[in-house]
């Protein structure tokens, strides 16, 4: 019998981030560089494969992107109607040749379910292309989190996946031909609000299912003091994201 998945990530957290980045979005301009990055990176590996997907289902914040890019065919597109591959999509199988999954599969509690989730829903012959944040990314903000609290650690930012993990994972879901890779990109900020606030408009912030103690006073300003001390001699820190895409086909 299958053991069931630990409960690391939070639906109502997570429905609760992607409505909060929607108002956000709503009331003035954000920072979406991430999300950009992905959708872009999205339509590029459709021209390099000269791939023209007409049923499309699109998943995680960001993804609707996908859906206004340079298509140059006529395509359907829908969106995921749970929160994420952590329900059981609602959805007939083998219904779409393109299922695309941005800024998600990184907090999802089942991530090899998700994956064959994904596989199950393509026709045969379809892709499933997914992009995240993951690997070596925030290795600072994590750094100055833990500054904060001092003796006593709390858990304020999500596991990340290892990307060298992840073809053990694709060829265990039953991807075809599957491809793992990265990139990183480095982005300087000025302020410690600024680089929360950069992910929370991305709707990447906390959604783990145990609530860790808000900061304190003193801990707020332990994580100033180490926002100076990482910063360059500008002033500015310079913080990593590693984008992680997987690809394969069914």
């Amino acid at each position: 019998m299958a053991s069931t998945p630990p409960t690391i990530f939070s639906i109502r957290r997570k429905i609760s981030r992607k409505a909060r980045a929607e108002r956000i979005i709503e009331q003035c301009e954000t920072a979406s560089f991430l999300l950009d990055h992905m959708v872009e990176d999205v339509h590029e590996r459709l021209a390099f494969l000269n791939y023209q997907p007409t049923q499309v289902l699109l998943d995680g914040f960001g993804s609707a992107g996908i859906a206004e890019g340079p298509w140059n065919h006529a395509a359907s597109f829908r969106s995921l109607g749970s929160p994420d591959f952590d329900t059981p999509a609602d959805c007939e199988a083998a219904s779409f040749n393109l299922v695309a999954s941005l800024n998600s599969l990184d907090k999802v509690n089942d991530l090899p379910g998700a994956l064959i989730q994904m596989r199950e829903l393509l026709a045969p012959g379809g892709l499933a292309i997914a992009s995240f944040i993951g690997g070596s990314s925030l290795m600072k903000l994590r750094q100055i989190m833990l500054a904060a609290d001092g003796d006593r650690p709390a858990a304020r930012m999500h596991p990340l996946v290892d990307p060298r993990s992840c073809p053990q994972l694709l060829g265990r879901a039953g991807w075809r031909n599957p491809v793992v890779d990265s990139c990183a990109l480095k982005v300087r900020y000025s302020s410690l609000g600024r680089l929360v606030q950069d992910l929370r408009e991305q709707a990447m912030g906390n959604v783990l299912a145990s609530h860790a103690p808000p900061l304190t006073r003193a801990g707020l300003e332990r994580a100033q003091a180490a926002f100076t001390d990482l910063a360059d001699e500008d002033g500015k820190l310079t913080e990593t994201f590693e984008i992680v895409t997987l690809t394969g086909w069914r």
